[in-house]
């Protein structure tokens, strides 16, 4: 019994030690083995470390010289524990060093069971349901073989024509800041296992969500002041939460693009963010030094991003090929080069590599792992918390299973791979759940359930009309439609760009046709961005954002549908009126005109448009409930800030309705009077409270110094004596204010 008790504790001891920090001595024992390294490696093989190339499928014998002459470090595509192992042993047994390779993919909202996508997983304000998606996803890929994902992305986007905004948390740095943490966590230290952890990329420094008129690559520029509060929070949270890599984006900064921009990456990024970890490009960005005319050629290119202090090479291969002359030329020094290979060893030993080349290729546990019942239900619970509902006139949700003729109409009912959205790694099709399939097994395949496709989806072209009419005569004869609008996965994401943000092709021919009987109707939205819902919503009476909510989607949305999960989410990005408003978001700075309407046009506000006005359709932080809340006035422990440096927000809470729900209680806060311009309201808080029907909570919130911060106008941080308004509410248009005062 003693023996067993001590070797139960020797294996204990062994694994705190893979999961705690490393002691002073591991850190010295660490650091040798990578000088060790470093001093048998030649320039060339330094300049392959750095190198990142594309494998989609069998390596060919140029791509497997290479591996062999170390002229690789690193490689994205290639995918499964299998696969991966043939290239590993390659690089291990074949080249001089034995230097395993660093496998690399776009895992970005799960590896094979697909979640929600994450401007979805957003709408969810729930960290911890967040951070355990991205865990899945770590623990799906590292079974696969992966030991790296680009994400997440973290850029602040307010201008829904940019498809990228499906990968982003929204359009506020606070709530995109906690979420950028929560996911680096996910992938990189929840799971219990250091080999089902992956390392996470934080993408794409900075400013990329800014594009103009949201087309992709495009340019932006923007002042230091927006790039110091909007788009470097959730970078520098990200960095806090301790992100292996960060990505480059493909755009400029102030007119230099980011490959090339030391001010940036060095005197911010290094500097003053305190980044520590590598640097790489994104596909191909050194060679755009050449194409947009800031550098003469791939000699010049490649040591511009050299001395930006640029690490890894993705797909442009200037790297491996131009570095060794670099040196030898005397145009940069074989330093750099350390400095920069000390990156990429470091990851692969954190990752265990260095030790064991092969953790991450155990075909069983890849087998396991994939699509489980654990992984299954982890995407389908954050997927049902991640719907928001737009409207519910006369309570027509939740619907009722038995008794009911529903029509499910809609050319995305029994769409599958759309689900999935953009960037869907491995995930395939026929693993997704459809909506049409979600709703059929709630109601045990009734004979109460008809289907009608409704039109075609044929790129943004109006197609299938004549299938309008199969769609009326099913609605006539059922009690309550249920229409799936969307788009097509490939309409959002990178590339994605769109100049109308209104349903592609017939759909809203075939909703104002399916309306005229005069049938309840309930409508889905399944789309990776927000749409301009205002003809959408006159035409229904209830409307559930569904978004892409992947591998599980049909039964997530029927269990929402039928009230055996009552939507909790919140909007973490504004949906407009009309697409003129865009781009529109809540926290605007405040100018000299008012929102308010009135008579006169001079009086308005100076972005309300004449024929349209200033209002969203849904604002930030919207989202009804199949129940009713109620919030009390607040409750201040002081309105002046005293000597404990802090005032107590508490705000009691009931829920009036009859079923249980979740609320997602925020808060805001305006600086009534400072020396530059500041927002209407900031986001700076927010609680979720579990209430029973007739049960009231109280949300309380602590007011600190950090959250009266702002950028001063000699872009320092400061804080300012005076009167702040504080709001708290269900969105951040639907608040309960107060004053108090920072002497």
């Amino acid at each position: 019994m003693q023996k067993l008790f001590i070797q139960l504790s020797v294996i204990l001891m062994l694994i705190l030690g893979a999961c705690t920090p490393n002691s002073g001595e591991q850190n010295v024992k660490q650091d040798q083995e990578i000088e060790t390294l470093l001093s048998k490696m030649t320039i060339q093989e330094k300049a392959g470390q750095l190198n990142l190339i594309s494998i989609r499928n069998e390596p060919n014998e140029k791509q497997l010289q290479m591996i062999r002459e170390g002229k690789v470090g690193s490689i994205i595509k290639a995918n499964g524990a299998s696969h991966t192992l043939k290239i590993q042993k390659v690089a291990v047994e074949e080249s001089n060093l034995g230097i395993p390779i660093l496998f690399q993919e776009d895992v970005i909202h799960g590896y094979k069971t697909i979640a929600p996508v994450p401007l979805a997983e957003a709408a969810s304000w729930d960290l911890e349901a967040i951070q355990q998606s991205a865990a899945v996803a770590a623990r799906e890929a590292a079974a696969s073989g992966i030991h790296l994902t680009y994400a997440p992305m973290v850029d602040v986007c307010r201008d829904p024509r940019w498809g990228r905004i499906i990968e982003a948390a929204g359009e506020d740095a606070y709530l995109g800041s906690l979420v950028a943490a929560a996911r680096v966590k996910g992938f990189q230290e929840t799971n219990q296992n250091p080999y089902q952890n992956i390392l996470a990329c934080v993408k794409h420094f900075a400013g990329y969500g800014a594009s103009l008129a949201g087309r992709d690559y495009n340019i932006q520029d923007f002042s230091e002041r927006e790039l110091r509060e909007i788009h470097l929070p959730p970078f520098q949270a990200a960095i806090d939460a301790g992100v292996a890599s960060l990505m480059c984006a493909y755009t400029a900064y102030d007119g230099v693009p980011l490959t090339a921009n030391r001010f940036l990456l060095h005197d911010v990024l290094r500097q003053e963010m305190g980044f520590k970890g590598l640097i790489m490009t994104d596909w191909g960005t050194i060679k755009n030094l050449v194409k947009i005319g800031v550098a003469e050629n791939d000699t010049v290119a490649t040591q511009m991003a050299m001395n930006t202090g640029v690490d890894m090479d993705m797909e442009s291969r200037y790297y491996v090929d131009i570095i060794p002359s670099l040196v030898a030329d005397g145009l940069i020094s074989e330093e750099q080069v350390d400095d920069a290979v000390r990156q990429v060893l470091k990851l692969k030993q954190k990752l265990g590599l260095l030790d064991n080349p092969y953790l991450y290729n155990n075909v069983e546990r890849e087998k396991k792992e994939i699509l489980s019942a654990e992984n299954l239900k982890v995407t389908k619970d954050i997927a049902m918390k991640s719907m928001v509902l737009l409207k519910n006139d006369n309570n027509l949700l939740p619907l009722k299973s038995n008794g009911k003729r529903i029509a499910v109409i809609g050319p995305f009912a029994k769409a599958d791979k759309d689900m999935m959205g953009w960037w869907s790694g491995k995930g395939e099709a026929k693993d997704v759940t459809t909506i049409y399939e979600g709703i059929a097994n709630k109601m045990n395949k009734s004979h109460n359930l008809k289907y009608a496709k409704g039109c075609d989806i044929d790129s943004f072209r109006v197609a299938g009309v004549e299938k309008i009419s199969e769609a009326v005569r099913v609605a006539k004869a059922s009690d309550v439609v249920v229409i799936v609008l969307g788009e097509e996965y490939w309409m959002s994401g990178e590339g994605g760009g769109t100049a109308s943000l209104r349903l592609p092709g017939a759909q809203q021919q075939l909703l104002d046709a399916v309306a005229k009987t005069g049938k309840p109707i309930v409508t889905l939205m399944a789309t990776g961005r927000p749409y301009v819902l205002t003809d959408v919503a006159k035409k229904s009476d209830a409307v559930l954002q569904t978004w892409m909510p992947g591998t599980t989607a049909g039964d997530a949305v029927a269990d929402v549908l039928f009230g055996e999960f009552n939507p909790c989410g919140k909007l973490p990005v504004t949906f407009p009126v009309h697409e003129g408003q865009v781009p529109i978001f809540y926290n605007y700075r405040k100018t000299s005109h008012s929102f308010n309407r009135v008579n006169s046009k001079y009086a308005r506000y100076t972005t309300t448009h004449l024929d349209t006005g200033h209002d969203p359709l849904y604002p930030f932080g919207y989202g009804l409930s199949y129940t009713s809340y109620d919030y009390s006035d607040i409750q201040l422990s002081s309105d002046v800030f005293g000597k404990d440096g802090n005032i107590k927000v508490s705000i009691k809470v009931t829920n009036t309705g009859e079923v249980k729900g979740k609320e997602i209680v925020q808060l805001y806060i305006r600086d009534e009077v400072c020396s530059v311009t500041r927002p209407v309201k900031e986001l700076k808080d927010f609680a979720i409270l579990d209430l029973e029907a007739g049960e009231s909570k109280e949300a309380v919130f602590t007011i600190t110094e950090d959250k009266l911060k702002f950028i001063d106008a000699e872009l320092n941080t400061a804080i300012e004596k005076g009167e702040f308004t504080l709001f708290v509410g269900p969105n951040s248009s639907d608040c309960k204010s107060t004053t108090f005062f920072y002497r």
